[in-house]
């Protein structure tokens, strides 16, 4: 089994904020696909499909970004899964907005949510897809700018890159993550 977790914070307030962009590419992957994230347990919301004859989840976790790990190794201790087989969507701050790039391990940059999953599992080696939001161009403060929406602007490069990163996600199925990087990183 492989799980796909989408990060983001729960509520209708935070639906089209950059800090929800793991969100988007699931929901995303899921209307792509016709599945339904309709399934709640692990404190997320969920959907368990087959792609290529294995089976996947598409995870949402609920419990606000900061203890994203919490559901993640929920998840992993249910199914008995290993780190590789995850891979964790969320907003990068360093990468220009719509710039993704994926990687099979690293810190957490400041991220909150990613340093829960690396608490968690007790590892910094999982799947990942940084997904660029870029940095204020004000004095904006950090919080609000990853709470807030995505400039119109931007809005084509990002969903774009919403695409890609679905895509990727996609090739994952019947690829190793090395070959996903070096295709999409490429790119």
């Amino acid at each position: 089994m492989k799980c796909i977790v989408g990060l983001g914070n729960p509520g209708f307030k935070y639906r089209k904020t950059r800090h929800n962009i793991g969100f988007m590419v699931l929901d995303y992957i899921a209307k792509e696909n016709g599945w339904k994230l309709n399934k709640s347990g692990f404190e997320s919301h969920y959907a368990e499909e087959h792609w290529n004859g294995e089976k996947v989840m598409l995870l949402k976790p609920q419990t606000y970004m900061n203890l994203s790990g919490n559901a993640v190794k929920k998840v992993a201790d249910y199914y008995n899964l290993e780190p590789e087989d995850f891979v964790v969507i969320y907003d990068d701050l360093d990468l220009p907005t719509g710039r993704i790039r994926l990687r099979q391990k690293g810190g957490h940059g400041g991220h909150n949510g990613i340093r829960s999953i690396i608490d968690q599992l007790g590892t910094k080696e999982f799947n990942r897809i940084r997904f660029g939001i870029g940095r204020p161009e004000t004095d904006l403060p950090v919080v609000d700018y990853v709470l807030g929406k995505f400039a119109k602007s931007d809005r084509a490069v990002v969903d774009e890159a919403i695409e890609k990163s679905a895509h990727a996600c996609e090739d994952w199925m019947s690829q190793s993550f090395l070959e996903v990087m070096n295709t999409y990183n490429s790119k």
